[in-house]
């Protein structure tokens, strides 16, 4: 997983807290990263219907409730359907650990993605708010 995800999950954040008044350098300062990352970002999360921008006009607006917007959404948003492990491609199958070890693999990268699907779906956008509202103070 890249930092695309942790820069979505900050874009967001930042709508929320300051909706249509957040043009992509205003979010790139906060993130630490130049405006065309969050515009890619920002392009991410629209498709996704999790932001709606308009052309021409600077910031953007949650399509949903913080409350419901859960970091599984952003994620997929971000990653699509693929998985955070990847087994790489050609393990010499007349080894006994090339020929198996894809298997093997597979079932423990495949409940250590689950889990945390599990997790992210369990969180949501407004959790971290309250989160960065507290450490705030």
């Amino acid at each position: 997983m890249n930092s695309q995800y942790a820069v979505a999950v900050h874009v967001l954040s930042i709508i929320s807290q300051f909706p249509g008044h957040s043009s992509s350098a205003d979010i790139a300062a906060s993130v630490g990263t130049n405006p065309v990352v969050i515009r890619t970002v920002t392009g991410l999360l629209r498709r996704a219907d999790l932001l709606a921008t308009q052309q021409g006009v600077s910031g953007a607006r949650l399509t949903r409730d913080p409350r419901d917007i859960t970091l599984l959404d952003v994620y997929r948003a971000v990653n699509g359907e693929a998985s955070v492990f990847r087994l790489h491609e050609h393990p010499h199958p007349a080894c006994p650990v090339g020929a198996n070890i894809q298997a093997t693999l597979e079932a423990r990268f495949g409940c250590a993605q689950a889990a945390m699907e599990a997790e992210l779906a369990r969180t949501t956008l407004a959790d971290v708010l309250g989160d960065l509202a507290a450490r705030a103070g």
